[in-house]
């Protein structure tokens, strides 16, 4: 009785048990990529700006496909993905991150590559235009994984990163954002903290976006890549799980996750290792592991989703927030793109 439960659970929140159009019921992905979660409403949205972000995502998709389809490794097409949608002023990382506290954008990225288990991070940078090219330049050419402020924006414009003017990344939707969460902010110091808990899990999503990608390339070598502009309003140098390996970006020779949510919850939990790790020590199916760590997530009161593919080519993307931006490619170049829970 409990299997079957869970088997309409995953059904209801993933999305992907096959590409639309294809003969065969479990078609092999090589690519899947997520765009953020959180209470994202058919009714809220207008076609115009959904045709947008369907196509930053496709565009993303097939940015990545061509990589691998003319043999490249995937780690290269993570990393070019997820430049597309960093470039993107629609999605919570590069040109469109969120503000901080100060006005400020301050972005997080890591990458990990599977087969070798070699990984690089940067947090709190101001000035990198692309952060997942710093965290690549982390991972291939120093001997640590995680740099953090003016010392990794100085060792990404030693290794030839791309570095711009703080100034690249203003957008008014942004701004106006930080000016709404501020206002609400000021208003939570007249509730008491049982109502601030309310308030907060209410407008909780409203604040965050992560942009990930997840690879399989012809060698059968996984990847996993994420970028942040974090929390809107967040203080006193606050990092989340995506420049965290193992909270919210992991990848082993088995399967490759990226995550996106409300990162304290992501990192109590070292919610993307937690998958691997079930994968291991147990679990039958990487759908069945990623289901059980969004469920401990929600359980503990946080929310989000991840994008999970294996080493034979099969995407889950559990979430457990009215919405998800998320895309898969196929082999063959099939694309199949959603937004809202199906």
């Amino acid at each position: 009785m409990m299997k079957n439960i869970l088997v309409l659970w995953l059904l209801l929140n993933i999305g992907f048990p096959a590409a639309r159009g294809q003969e065969n019921d479990n078609p092999k992905y090589v690519l899947a990529i997520h765009g953020g979660a959180g209470t994202i409403l058919k009714k809220n949205m207008s076609d115009s700006l959904e045709k947008a972000y369907q196509a930053v995502l496709s565009e993303s998709l097939r940015v990545g496909y061509r990589i691998l389809k003319g043999g490249g490794s995937s780690i290269d097409a993570v990393s070019a993905a997820i430049q597309v949608m960093e470039d993107s002023p629609l999605f919570n990382a590069g040109k469109g991150a969120v503000f901080n506290h100060q006005g400020q954008n301050e972005l997080d990225a890591s990458i990990m590559d599977g087969s070798t288990l070699r990984a690089g991070a940067v947090a709190g940078v101001h000035t990198v235009k692309n952060p997942i090219t710093a965290a690549r330049a982390v991972m291939e050419r120093s001997e640590h994984v995680l740099m953090i402020g003016a010392g990794a924006e100085e060792f990404s414009a030693a290794h030839g990163v791309t570095i711009v003017d703080p100034s690249y990344f203003w957008t008014q939707p942004r701004w106006d954002a930080l000016q709404r969460i501020r206002q609400r902010d000021a208003e939570k110091t007249e509730l008491d903290h049982q109502a601030l808990q309310i308030r907060e899990k209410k407008y909780v999503d409203e604040k965050f976006g992560t942009v990930g990608c997840v690879a399989l390339d012809q060698n059968g070598n996984l990847a996993a890549g994420t970028s942040t502009g974090g929390m809107t309003n967040k203080k006193y140098g606050r990092v989340g799980d995506a420049p965290i390996i193992g909270a919210g970006t992991y990848a082993n020779d088995q399967v490759a996750v990226s995550c996106t949510g409300w990162g304290e919850y992501y990192i109590r939990t070292v919610a993307a290792y937690d998958v691997a790790a079930q994968l291991k020590y147990g679990a039958s199916t990487a759908a069945e592991a990623a289901a059980q760590v969004i469920k401990k997530i929600g359980d503990l009161g946080g929310n989000g989703g991840m994008i999970v593919l294996d080493r034979h080519g099969g995407v889950t993307m559990p979430f457990n927030t009215e919405g998800m931006y998320r895309g898969a490619i196929t082999e063959d170049g099939h694309i199949d793109i959603r937004i809202y829970k199906d």
